[in-house]
């Protein structure tokens, strides 16, 4: 069984970084809205996963996109949510201060913040995304479609088990044992990155591939 989407998505989403947000929106929250927020934010996560890995492909059919494009166009993503990691940012966390300040605006008032910005962007974005539509044109059978879907439940309980464990999680770690674990989470997703886009332009110009 080929664990690389399972880790390659880890590091993508790394709910370890996006805990300081998640105190931080729920500041002021009752128990129970808490652990509403927790469990919605992770169903959430699981079914932007699901949703790219059955659906991913035939919407690039749609639009006419090539899935080698998309790897190339992808692993550029990957690299730049890489890149963010290695300076202890969380890698999906493209809101303007405008979009987070009415988040928190909004989670004054009692709305749900599970979604956005926690879920989207912070914890899945375009870069989740990319990555598993094209570990779902990879996947050879049914069962390896099922197992990509799955990995998305494994994300979802890393999520929710993450936001639970929050404010033991941040004192035991620190604001420096987070950016330890983001920045090394982000070393191995640039990795992955150039290996996603290598693959892609190999596609697009096979000429690349001779003489290796």
């Amino acid at each position: 069984m080929d664990y690389k989407p399972l880790l390659t998505l880890l590091a993508i989403v790394n709910p370890l970084a996006i805990v300081p947000f998640f105190i931080h929106y729920t500041a002021g929250f009752s128990h129970q809205e808490r652990r509403r927020t927790i469990m919605v934010s992770a169903f959430s996560a699981f079914v932007v996963i699901a949703t790219s890995a059955l659906l991913g492909l035939q919407i690039l059919d749609f639009f006419n996109i090539s899935l080698a494009s998309f790897q190339v166009g992808g692993g550029m993503l990957l690299l730049t949510s890489a890149l963010s990691m290695l300076n202890a940012q969380p890698a999906e966390a493209k809101s303007t201060p405008e979009e987070m300040r009415h988040a928190a605006d909004r989670a004054s008032v009692g709305d749900s913040i599970a979604v956005v910005p926690l879920t989207i962007p912070l914890l899945t974005g375009p870069a989740t995304m990319s990555t598993v539509v094209i570990y779902a044109d990879k996947a050879k059978s049914f069962f390896q479609l099922v197992t990509l879907v799955g990995y998305g439940v494994v994300i979802g309980l890393a999520t929710a088990l993450c936001f639970l464990l929050a404010e033991p999680i941040a004192r035991f770690l620190g604001k420096t044992g987070i950016n330890v674990m983001t920045r090394l989470m982000g070393l191995i997703l640039a990795a992955l990155s150039v290996e996603v886009m290598a693959d892609g332009l190999h596609k697009l110009f096979p000429v690349l591939g001779r003489g290796l």
